[in-house]
C-alpha cells in the first residue's frame, strides 16, 4: 500500500478504495459506487480515488461556479461543471475538478452530453483544496489536466485565501484576496474580486 499512495501523490490510505483491488478498477466502478453509495471516485492507474471535500471547500465551490455561470451562460460560451461532475481526461484516468468550464467546441455536437463520465477535458479546472490533499497529488492532477489540454488551472486554498493561478506547468502566479482573479485567454472579461469570493467564509446571520 506504501508504494500505492506514493505513486498517487502521497495520500491518506483512507482515500484508496476496495474493492476492486488496486490496479483493476474501471470506469464502471466510479459510476456505481457514486449511484450506490453516494461517493466520488476518480480513477487513476486502476485505482479508486476517493476525493472528499469539506463543508467550507464546498461553499467556496459553489459559489465560484455561480460566479462563472452568470458570466458563461448569458453569453452561451460552454458549460459550468461542479463537484459531481466526472470527465474522462483519456481512456482510464477520471478526474473530477470541483468545478470546471467546458467551451462549446470541445463538446462533441455542441450538445451537453447525457454519459455519466463523458470524455471531455475542460478548458478551465478548478481545485478547492481541502485536508487530505498533498502537493505531489496536486502536481499530478495539474499535469493531468494539462497533459489532457486543459488551457487553465486554478488552485483555491481556503486556509489562505489565496488563488494559484496556472497556465501551464512551469507558469503560475499567486493571487491573494485583496487581488482580482480573471479568466485569461479562456474566459476574456471574466473578472472576480476574490475578497468578495471568500467572504463567502465569513458570512454570518443577524
Amino acid at each position: 500500500m506504501g508504494d500505492l499512495v506514493e505513486r498517487l501523490g502521497g495520500i491518506p490510505p483512507s482515500r484508496v478504495l476496495m474493492p476492486p483491488p488496486p490496479g483493476r478498477a474501471t470506469e464502471q466502478d466510479v459510476v456505481e459506487i457514486q449511484r450506490r453509495e453516494k461517493r466520488r471516485c476518480e480513477l487513476v492507474d486502476g485505482v479508486l480515488v476517493e476525493k472528499v471535500m469539506g463543508f467550507r471547500e464546498s461553499l467556496l465551490a459553489i459559489a465560484l461556479s455561480s460566479y462563472l455561470r452568470e458570466f458563461v451562460i448569458p453569453r452561451n460560451l460552454g458549460v459550468v461543471s461542479g463537484e459531481a461532475g466526472m470527465l474522462r481526461l483519456v481512456p482510464g484516468l477520471v478526474r473530477i475538478p470541483d468545478v470546471a468550464f467546458i467551451s462549446w467546441k470541445r463538446i462533441p455536437d455542441g450538445r451537453v452530453p447525457k454519459e455519466a463520465v463523458p470524455c471531455l477535458t475542460p478548458d478551465l479546472a478548478v481545485e478547492v483544496l481541502s485536508e487530505g490533499n498533498t502537493a505531489d497529488e496536486m502536481a499530478r492532477r495539474r499535469q493531468d489536466y494539462f497533459s489532457a489540454g486543459t488551457t487553465l488551472v486554478w488552485e483555491v486554498d481556503p486556509g489562505t485565501r489565496t488563488v494559484i493561478v496556472y497556465e501551464g506547468l512551469d507558469r503560475s502566479h499567486v493571487l491573494n484576496e485583496t487581488q482580482t482573479l480573471d479568466g485569461g485567454d479562456v474566459l476574456p472579461g471574466f473578472t472576480l474580486a476574490l475578497a468578495d469570493l471568500f467572504a463567502e467564509l465569513d458570512r454570518q446571520g443577524v
